[in-house]
């Protein structure tokens, strides 16, 4: 029913798996990377869910020197989250098996996972509320997959046999 692309803006993540899933009626929710930017479109903002930073304002925290710290000392839900990983809630008790991932959040975060965190749960709301009605739900779900011809696979080969290969077909 949902789609999770949520790759940082610019990376290129998002390809194409998520096409799948939206022809097959799936609604996304995801950030302005890769396919999704096209899928945004096809589909209708209106039938797309979208959060998180744009490749232009990724470059500008990156440029001005991201701390991540900076997100958790703002958010305290997002501390909250953390420290409940790094507590070992979801290890067994383990406190070190996620320890690395906490730190690199803490400390690196290369894709700005929370730079995008406050945004990727308000965007959550809003799928929770739309999840709820149905008859809208159903309808976004048969527009996503009406739109979704541009990604078929017989498209995508004629514009690589015309725009990358240079062949033409062959009567067989």
């Amino acid at each position: 029913d949902l789609s999770e692309q949520i790759s940082t803006a610019g990376k290129e993540a998002s390809g194409t798996g998520n096409m799948k899933f939206m022809m097959n009626g799936a609604l996304t929710i995801g950030t302005l990377d890769g396919a999704n930017v096209e899928m945004r479109t096809e589909a209708g903002a209106e039938n797309f869910f979208l959060f998180g930073l744009t490749v232009d304002e990724v470059e500008r925290i990156k440029r001005a020197g991201y701390h991540p710290s900076d997100y958790v000392d703002a958010d305290a839900d997002l501390a909250t989250v953390l420290d409940l990983i790094a507590s070992g809630a979801f290890s067994h008790g383990d406190t070190e098996v996620f320890r690395p991932v906490v730190d690199n959040l803490r400390h690196a975060d290369p894709f700005l996972v929370l730079a995008d965190y406050e945004s990727y749960i308000a965007c959550q709301d809003r799928v929770s509320v739309a999840w709820q009605d149905i008859p809208a739900w159903t309808r976004m779900s048969i527009r996503n997959t009406a739109r979704s011809g541009k990604f078929s696979s017989d498209r995508a080969i004629a514009e690589y046999c015309d725009d990358i290969w240079g062949v033409g077909p062959v009567t067989v």
